[in-house]
């Protein structure tokens, strides 16, 4: 497998760069962060963090998986505790397992096995993203994408806000090839022919169509075929095919593990080799601004960045008002949101 990243200067190749899959993976405007997580937890203990040892991990910072899994920034459940965001939006994928979401405006939330939350840091929020470990009896599988979506200069200061985007409406796109072999696509934002994804949040780029924002997982049958349907000239697209033994896109091998940035406006056919696999599509017009981020803070000047941290020190974006930074709610609550307007929606 070749490690190095190929890019290709014909106008008439549709493929533009095949890049191999880092921490965290290489994105085009308007996203600006992509990372796949995927640990194999053991059983959960009293507390929700792992039944094992955790001696040896460096925790706080536990980036290296060590017998199957990664505490992150957790030191008793795995996850990233109370952190603040400015000036950009999370789109946090949860395909397998669970995530306790609080925040600084006293939402809170528990979503996943196929659930999206939809967050707006906007002018400044904090929030803890906790995994707890619910099976007491076998392992906790994990598996989860978080992407960092640019906010536009004139909406960098909107309000925080978060959405849920359950699973049971996140709408799916299914194709059928020649072979009777399928293609299917989570249409979590933009569309596909008729399939429409449910609404963003409302300050997000994706908000407005014209930016032919998209978010899509495919899982592909083996030796599956699916054309990419067109978008726009200018339009950013790249695919990261993470999970799979063989792909071919546009008549070119990729390897696993590695992104493939594609041309819009070009015939685009993905291929697949014998096994079944996984990817994800990220897609849209570039904002085009500049980019200066210092951390959780993505602002267009360093002033702003300046500014964020001061705001940060002195107002901590609302406080913290949860009984600890990692918090995690009660072992037997089912999935549900709560927002900061009071409003709760319980999924069970």
């Amino acid at each position: 497998m070749f490690k190095q990243t190929i890019k290709r200067d014909s106008m008439n190749n549709p493929i533009k760069e095949i890049a191999p899959l880092g921490f965290p993976w290489q994105t085009s405007d308007p996203f600006l962060f992509c990372v796949h997580h995927e640990d194999f937890y053991p059983a959960g203990n009293e507390q929700m963090g792992p039944k094992a040892s955790l001696a040896g991990r460096n925790l706080g910072n536990d980036f290296t998986i060590k017998e199957g899994f990664r505490m992150y920034h957790g030191q008793t459940v795995p996850g990233f505790p109370a952190h603040p965001h400015r000036g950009f939006e999370t789109v946090t994928i949860a395909k397998t397992g669970l995530v306790d979401h609080s925040d600084s405006l006293g939402a809170a939330g528990r979503f996943g096995n196929g659930d999206v939350q939809w967050m707006t840091a906007g002018k400044g929020v904090q929030h803890s993203e906790m995994f707890p470990l619910l099976n007491q009896e076998s392992n906790n599988p994990f598996e989860l994408f978080q992407i960092w979506l640019n906010l536009p200069s004139y909406k960098k200061m909107a309000n925080p806000h978060f959405a849920m985007l359950w699973h049971e409406d996140i709408p799916v796109y299914q194709h059928t090839d020649a072979q009777n072999l399928q293609t299917k696509v989570d249409v979590i934002a933009g569309k596909i022919g008729d399939t429409q994804a449910p609404a963003p949040a409302p300050d997000s780029w994706a908000a407005d169509p014209t930016n032919e924002l998209a978010i899509w997982t495919i899982k592909m049958d083996a030796n599956a075929q699916w054309q990419l349907p067109l978008a726009s000239t200018g339009i950013n697209r790249r695919l990261y095919f993470y999970k799979g033994n063989q792909l071919k896109v546009a008549g070119e091998n990729v390897p696993p593990y590695h992104s493939a940035q594609v041309q819009a406006d070009a015939e685009v056919l993905i291929e697949n080799g014998d096994q079944e696999s996984f990817l994800l599509l990220l897609q849209g017009k570039p904002i085009d601004e500049p980019v200066v981020q210092h951390g959780p803070f993505v602002m267009n000047t360093a002033h702003e960045i300046q500014s964020a941290m001061r705001m940060f020190q002195a107002t901590q974006f609302g406080g913290w008002p949860w009984p600890a930074h990692d918090h995690v709610h009660p072992r037997e609550k089912g999935r549900f949101a709560r927002f900061a307007d009071g409003s709760v929606v319980e999924k069970g």
